[in-house]
């Protein structure tokens, strides 16, 4: 056992000065010291000084196999082979720890990737869907998830989880990245949608749905599906939520990953526009959790997280504390991994982030990373010498 103290803790709920001490055994929190207390002699303990620990980052929703500097994703996975793409996902993974990101949820790779990727990475704990489920010629179809009928949809729900999959991912609507399927256009009725949400929750998995306009995404609350990615209401040209699917939204306790995390760059009226809705859908009950979908695009790199935390209570209203939970506390019970993740407490993985500065009073702190323990080994971060 060994000891890691800090002049403040914040253990996922509430704030802690007096220089606590966090006991680390193994991979594991063997518990949390608050009397500031002299340490015994004979334990061994790493004093980081003025800074806050915290829980490692959650982000529940990315693409490790995504190159965000690439002009075209389609063309970078299409022209990979799965060795190339293996690489480029330990590199993208590492760069998520450096930032303090423990965990990760990949959301979309190719033929079981991620699965392969998190029995032997030293980044952060991967959580992996697979392929998602997709329409023929639907959005990402090029990841291999094609399935049409409730028949092939059963069948692919059975495969990833006989791969051994977190979560299953469908598309319920069309996107931006590939033609076929607008947006704002339902790729799956109601009743493909509620088999999709049988079988996985039959096996125990939970559903996520990858829904943009507002049929699709009430038809994944009807389906009664665990959590919503985007969730940004586009109509055309608009973005312009149905506020009676919002209610639905609220009173069925669906999560809504927001997918809003990206480098900071000044605002267009569409991105305050989404922003202002997340405030509103959050006023109006809606659970949100901070995600990023790192690797779509150039401001989406995978340590980003960071800067939708940020964002979080700037724009969509939360408080400095609520903002960190989401990408800590509530990200680990979307994620379900509440019992281990998230929080600083015994019997907890020792995913720890070390920042300069107290974040609950000042977010970008989280942008000065001190130091990032993964199960209770010290990685490198993004300030080290060398880091890349």
């Amino acid at each position: 056992m060994w000891g890691l103290r800090a002049a403040r803790v914040f253990d996922g709920e509430v704030l802690h000065s007096g220089h606590p001490l966090v006991l680390v055994d193994g991979t594991r929190i063997a518990g949390l010291d608050l009397s500031g207390a002299r340490p015994s002699a004979d334990l061994d303990v790493v004093d980081l000084g003025d800074v806050t620990i915290m829980p490692g980052l959650i982000d529940s929703h990315v693409h490790l196999a995504f190159d965000s500097a690439a002009d075209s994703v389609i063309d970078q996975i299409q022209a990979a082979d799965d060795e190339e793409l293996l690489r480029l996902m330990g590199e993208n993974a590492r760069r998520a720890l450096r930032a303090g990101i423990t965990t990760v949820r990949d959301l979309g790779d190719r033929n079981g990737l991620a699965l392969r990727l998190r029995e032997t990475s030293p980044g952060p704990e991967i959580l992996a869907a697979g392929a998602p489920l997709t329409r023929r010629g639907g959005h990402c179809w090029f990841l291999g998830g094609e399935a049409d009928d409730v028949a092939e949809l059963r069948k692919a729900v059975a495969d990833r989880v006989a791969s051994g999959a977190d979560v299953i991912k469908v598309m319920a609507t069309g996107g931006t990245m590939t033609p076929g399927f607008r947006p704002d256009e339902s790729q799956y009725d109601l009743a493909a949608l509620r088999a999709v949400v049988e079988a996985a929750h039959e096996a125990g998995l939970p559903v996520t749905a990858h829904a943009h306009g507002a049929g699709g995404i009430a038809h994944a609350v009807r389906a009664a599906v665990d959590g919503i990615e985007h969730a940004f209401f586009i109509k055309g040209r608009e973005f312009a939520p149905d506020w009676t699917v919002v209610a639905a939204m609220a009173e069925s306790g669906v999560v809504v990953s927001t997918t809003s995390a990206r480098l900071p760059a000044e605002y267009s009226p569409i991105h305050l526009t989404v922003r202002e809705n997340f405030a509103r859908m959050r006023r109006e009950g809606v659970r949100l959790v901070c995600s990023s979908d790192a690797g779509v695009g150039r401001f989406k790199p995978h340590d980003c997280l960071p800067h939708g935390v940020i964002e979080f209570a700037a724009l969509i209203g939360h408080t400095n504390t609520e903002a960190l939970q989401a990408a800590t506390t509530a990200a680990a019970e979307f994620c379900r991994v509440a019992d281990r993740k998230g929080r600083i407490a015994t019997g907890f993985d020792a995913d720890l982030l070390a920042v300069g500065g107290d974040p609950v009073r000042d977010l970008r702190a989280l942008l000065d990373v001190r130091a990032v323990y993964r199960a209770g080994v010290s990685t490198p971060t993004r300030t080290d010498p060398g880091a890349r």
